[in-house]
């Protein structure tokens, strides 16, 4: 049985190394133009994965940009058919190259996704032949986002955000750019999935549950950064003002003289007036365990 695995080893090895030079033997076709002194750093995909000759599904120069018969016969016109400029090629073309080897796992949903309904293409975010890639950093990868999604990038610089800026966090944390069944691009099925894959502890179950944390952490948070913290999206206790308005949302002024009150003081006075904060009293607002729970106290 062990002789038996060494032959095996040994064949694969020899159809790796086989299929490694019949690639390299493509690639000095296009490397005898495409050099150390072109524009762009071609060769520098040998500093890759896409370059490692010991692996025999290492694609080669053809195996994505296609047969160099036409593009070496006439270059820029109608019969060089994949090696015309890149502007001219359609995203899905593109595309098509990156998807005939990398279609499962991440990429699975990615026909039909929001990037792929814009015309995006893999090499709009991915640099193929750099030795690095910034967008599979988590230092570098938000710049890459960045570019288009101006938006949140300004509101990463709040007061309140993730660690983003820190490179401890990257957005493909949250988001999968390549195409997702929930919304936004999100890793998961919905936000509050997503949101509890780091903030287990709010997950629960609770025995007194708060309706808008089951339902969708963005009713009271906003995810890419805010002025308020936690990543609030308003201050207490006008961001609970917004769903509840009862008792303690009195309109009398704190100092009235209505009928019914004490002292000179109304009988509920607004917690908008006496500066009070929901917090102060209401503390276990992602839901309470405990048997005299039922309003969030404890």
């Amino acid at each position: 049985m062990k002789f038996l695995r060494q032959i095996l080893a040994l064949s694969a090895c020899v159809l790796g190394l086989s299929a490694a030079g019949l690639t390299l033997a493509d690639d000095k076709v296009c490397t005898a133009c495409h050099d150390a002194s072109w524009e762009k750093p071609i060769l520098s995909i040998y500093q890759t994965r896409h370059g490692v000759k010991g692996d025999a599904r290492t694609p080669g120069c053809q195996s994505c940009h296609g047969t160099s018969a036409g593009h070496l016969k006439n270059p820029g016109t109608s019969a060089d058919v994949t090696f015309t400029k890149k502007s001219q090629n359609s995203p899905q073309a593109k595309n098509d190259a990156c998807l005939s080897c990398h279609k499962a796992g991440k990429r699975a949903h990615w026909d039909g996704s929001q990037h792929a309904n814009q015309d995006l293409a893999c090499a709009s975010c991915h640099t193929v032949h750099a030795p690095k890639d910034k967008v599979l950093s988590k230092a570098t990868q938000p710049d890459v986002c960045f570019s288009c999604h101006k938006t949140e990038q300004a509101q990463t610089h709040r007061i309140s955000t993730h660690p983003i800026a820190a490179g401890k966090m990257a957005c493909s944390d949250c988001h999968n750019p390549h195409g997702s069944t929930g919304p936004k691009l999100l890793k998961k099925n919905s936000v509050t999935e997503t949101c509890y894959t780091c903030h287990a502890e709010k997950r629960g179950p609770f025995l007194w549950e708060h309706q808008p944390v089951t339902e969708d952490c963005t009713n009271c948070h906003t995810p890419h950064g805010s002025n308020i913290t936690p990543l609030l999206k308003s201050r207490t206790p006008f961001l609970c003002s917004e769903c509840h308005d009862g008792p303690h949302h009195s309109k009398d002024p704190a100092a009235g003289n209505a009928a019914g009150t004490q002292g000179g003081l109304t009988a509920v006075p607004s917690e908008n007036y006496a500066g009070r904060a929901c917090l102060n009293c209401h503390a276990m607002v992602h839901g309470s365990n405990h048997p005299a729970g039922a309003l969030l106290h404890r």
